[in-house]
């Protein structure tokens, strides 16, 4: 059996957030709940929506306290400022960390017994849907705007949260390329390869379908073909939105079938060092797919076609090898480091992770959710060698 659950609505293309004016006449909202970060505020990319929204008579606040890996805190503290302001809906403007924290919101606000925000964790049992979201996507990478997952970190116990919820996810989404040109090239690319790796993750575990590998395959090309592109050129309008409709299709995918141990072996190394979600899972990536590929050759290969590899007269294991050195060598054009013991302190030549660190993070890996979508059954000694090989 196979379920597909998607948004309601989704626009594409540049200039697309001024639907929104239309949408919320629709919808009969006036007064708006912003959801975002400081430097999206500070680059003027907010006011790309808030401009749409003083034309169209919206009132609106903004909160804009919101982490790279969102926590606990930045929730409760959205949430307390939701309800000060009393919206008739919410609004994300930013990349998976901003989304997340508003779908936390948005969850909690009709579901008021998960104000805890750690019950969430899972699977939660929600009876009622999330208040009214609209995602105004700023990045081509989490797909949070079209899923059903969100992730929060829990600071105190140095994990992260990975939450399942059909009744999270948002109402319209809207990926607009021209708010997604003041893109760093850093970010570009770790997003890009965010996306890479939901893709290839969603095409290759247990829970794929024909519906999923479709949307798998045709993400992993528009990846391939336009990331050096995007990364080269944040304002090469084509190469945007060719990553816009990647990162999407990508997450109406995974959000359905599953991810796998790339992102269980990602989160703990977002939780306890703040590692950028999108550097973790492009730095891990070639690892896995090594020790993936018993299990998943023939998909390989249908990758390495999908990067434009021409695997005509190449056995399936050269085949499955040539994807895996076609994703390794996109990560390197783009200048994604290669190694763990290559992550630093920030403004420092200080090494980020040591390796009496790794059985921790090996421990926190298998218990993440994801892992039971890897199409190879791992164990935490299994996890704690990958380490060890990527470090």
């Amino acid at each position: 059996m196979a379920r597909m659950i998607l948004n309601e609505t989704s626009y594409f293309g540049a200039g697309c957030r001024k639907e929104a004016a239309v949408e919320l006449k629709k919808h009969g909202m006036k007064k708006a709940f912003i959801v975002s970060d400081n430097d999206l505020v500070k680059f003027n990319v907010v006011k790309m929506v808030t401009d749409v929204l003083d034309d169209a008579g919206v009132t609106y606040t903004i909160f804009s306290d919101v982490k790279a890996n969102p926590t606990i805190a930045n929730v409760k503290n959205a949430l307390a400022a939701f309800k000060a302001f009393n919206p008739d809906v919410i609004i994300a403007i930013g990349g998976g960390s901003c989304i997340d924290t508003a779908k936390a919101v948005g969850v909690i606000v009709n579901n008021p017994e998960f104000a805890d925000v750690k019950s969430l964790e899972g699977v939660a049992d929600t009876k009622n849907k999330a208040f009214p979201t609209m995602c105004f996507a700023t990045t081509s990478g989490t797909a949070a705007e079209v899923t059903i997952n969100y992730v929060i970190t829990d600071e105190e116990a140095g994990r992260k949260l990975v939450c399942v919820d059909p009744n999270d996810i948002p109402m319209i989404a809207f990926n607009d390329a021209e708010m997604m040109m003041s893109m760093p090239k850093g970010l570009t690319a770790s997003t890009g390869m965010d996306a890479l790796t939901h893709a290839i993750e969603g095409y290759i575990t247990p829970g794929a379908n024909p519906i999923s590998d479709l949307l798998c395959w045709n993400s992993i090309k528009f990846i391939s073909d336009n990331l050096r592109d995007a990364v080269k050129d944040g304002s090469n309008a084509a190469a945007r939105e060719g990553m816009a409709y990647g990162s999407y299709v990508a997450g109406m995918a995974f959000s359905n079938v599953g991810l796998g141990i790339v992102h269980s072996m990602a989160h703990p190394l977002g939780a306890r060092f703040d590692v950028p979600h999108g550097v973790a899972n492009a730095l891990l990536l070639p690892y896995v797919m090594e020790y993936n590929k018993p299990c998943a050759k023939k998909k390989f290969g249908d990758i390495a076609r999908a990067m434009g590899v021409d695997i005509k007269g190449m056995t399936e294991d050269e085949a499955a090898d040539a994807a895996i050195e076609a994703v390794r060598q996109l990560s390197k054009d783009i200048n994604i480091p290669q190694t763990i013991k290559e992550l630093k302190k920030r403004g420092t030549d200080e090494v980020l992770i040591k390796k009496e660190d790794l059985v921790q993070l090996a421990n926190d890996a298998f218990i993440d959710p994801c892992t039971g979508g890897n199409p190879r059954k791992t164990s935490v000694e299994e996890i704690l060698e990958l380490y060890h090989i990527a470090y």
